[in-house]
């Protein structure tokens, strides 16, 4: 095995096409890296004077009622996360920042795509793409003939006359199709790594992410690698194990997660933005509007409240009504906001999902789960700063509203609250998942992906007994 992998690597650094294919994914990779650190520091730049610039501008307010304030607003602004370098993911359509005010659940804004033109609907070119996509081909170009030269060389029957194991034989050459990619790509998320880690300005960096993201592309090269020298290994020329072999990545690539994507869609679909608005506004219009005292459920809650107190009006009550209804309107607003944007969470999960069953067609579409979860970038995690988001949303509702219900007193006109007590709203803090989460997340993903090493590598080793 030690001299056929030595052979095939000899072979190959003398292939003048390796090598030209090999300079210019390495050149594709720099211009990525280059670009993606520019666009990375550019962004992170405007995230963190947009965050801070808010805050100011929040806690430099005069003193106001609170619920002039709450109507105000502010922003709460998702993170970006170091890995993003390394894989965009739906971060640049997802939007990057959420307007927080009362009574309105509003979605997240100001995506990076929406300030590009219509060219970036061809793609960026990112240090993922060039792994995902270009990578495999090398792959390909690498092992497309590591069966049928030895047939068309008439040098198999030598080699089985010297008494080389067939099985010693396939591995062989198994592993000089895997070791150079596999040597390159250490090389390459060890310097991501290292950069990643020495860049202050690279936020929630994780070495377990990345590690994770490396064994996980790692075995998915050795799922290509194994595929192709099976090919080889069942064709009967190597015109043909090459055309053969970039139909596989084609497939893998390109057509199956498009139709996995569009078998998603279909069977799930999100409702438009008219109906759903339409079912937000029936359903706040029947329950508590924390502005109107006399619809039936206002009535309810005044009703309920006395009695809790053992009161007969609500100016014996030990606070300030008016507040305490604001801040409950709210809390059933919140709750009509939550049951319809779970349908939608809902939806996203069932198309997810539908996607990951159709896991079985390829291995690209497990790794490329995998890939944006690691790096933060998947819909998973906007959906997870979302929630974040609207939490905080009601927590500055109740730090406000129970301000008037604590500090107004019965039939004052006019209240306003402190321009100090503005600075103590907590900041909104936003953390991803950690490592452990996101592969539980992720143990269907885990399991094709292992999968689909486990069957290809099998019939290597059975087809080369019986070859």
């Amino acid at each position: 095995m030690k001299n056929i992998i030595l052979k095939e690597l000899k072979e190959l650094s003398r292939d003048g096409r390796f090598k030209i294919a090999l300079i210019i994914s390495i050149f594709l990779l720099i211009i990525a890296a280059y670009t993606g650190v520019n666009q990375y520091q550019k962004s992170n730049e405007q995230f963190e004077e947009s965050k801070q610039t808010e805050r100011k501008i929040w806690e430099s307010q005069d003193e106001k009622n609170p619920h002039s304030a709450a109507h105000y607003g502010t922003y709460a602004f998702k993170p970006k996360f170091a890995l993003s370098l390394f894989d965009n993911g739906v971060t640049k359509y997802t939007g990057n920042s959420i307007f927080l005010e009362a009574h309105n659940r509003h979605e997240a804004s100001f995506s990076e795509a929406s300030d590009q033109t219509s060219l970036a609907r061809f793609g960026t070119l990112s240090i993922n793409f060039v792994l995902m996509y270009l990578f495999p081909l090398i792959i390909i170009l690498i092992g497309y003939n590591a069966y049928t030269k030895e047939v068309e060389h008439k040098t198999l029957t030598l080699l089985k006359s010297q008494g080389v194991h067939p099985t010693h034989i396939a591995l062989g050459k198994w592993l000089a199709t895997f070791i150079p990619i596999f040597l390159i790509t250490t090389a390459i998320f060890l310097l991501v790594g290292i950069v990643l880690s020495s860049i202050d300005s690279f936020a929630y960096f994780s070495w377990g992410n990345l590690v994770t993201i490396y064994l996980s592309y790692s075995l998915f090269y050795l799922i290509v690698a194994t595929l192709t020298v099976l090919i080889s290994m069942w064709s009967k020329s190597s015109g043909m194990s090459l055309v053969s072999s970039l139909v596989v990545w084609i497939l893998f690539c390109f057509i199956t997660p498009k139709i996995a994507t569009n078998v998603a869609n279909s069977n799930h679909p999100y409702p438009s933005k008219s109906e759903f608005n339409a079912r937000i506004a029936e359903d706040k219009k029947n329950g508590l509007d924390g502005h109107n005292p006399w619809n039936q459920a206002a009535r309810e809650l005044e009703q309920e409240t006395l009695k809790e107190y053992g009161v007969d009006s609500i100016h014996k009550l030990p606070f300030n009504y008016a507040g305490y209804r604001m801040q409950k309107g709210e809390e059933h607003e919140a709750q009509v906001y939550e049951k319809h944007y779970n349908s939608l969470e809902a939806i996203a999960e069932n198309q997810n999902n539908t996607y990951k069953k159709l896991s079985f067609l390829s291995p690209f579409i497990p790794v490329r789960f995998l890939s944006m979860d690691l790096a933060n970038t998947s819909d998973n995690l906007h959906w997870k700063f979302t929630k974040a988001a609207e939490q905080y949303r009601i927590e500055k509702q109740q730090f406000l509203n129970y301000d008037i219900k604590d500090n107004m007193k019965y039939g004052e006109s006019g209240y306003v609250m402190e321009k100090e007590k503005f600075k103590n709203l907590p900041k909104f803090q936003f953390t991803p998942p950690t490592l452990t989460e996101i592969l539980d997340e992720n143990t269907q993903n885990i399991f094709y992906l292992g999968l689909w090493f486990v069957l290809p590598f099998a019939g290597l080793l059975i087809s080369s007994k019986k070859l």
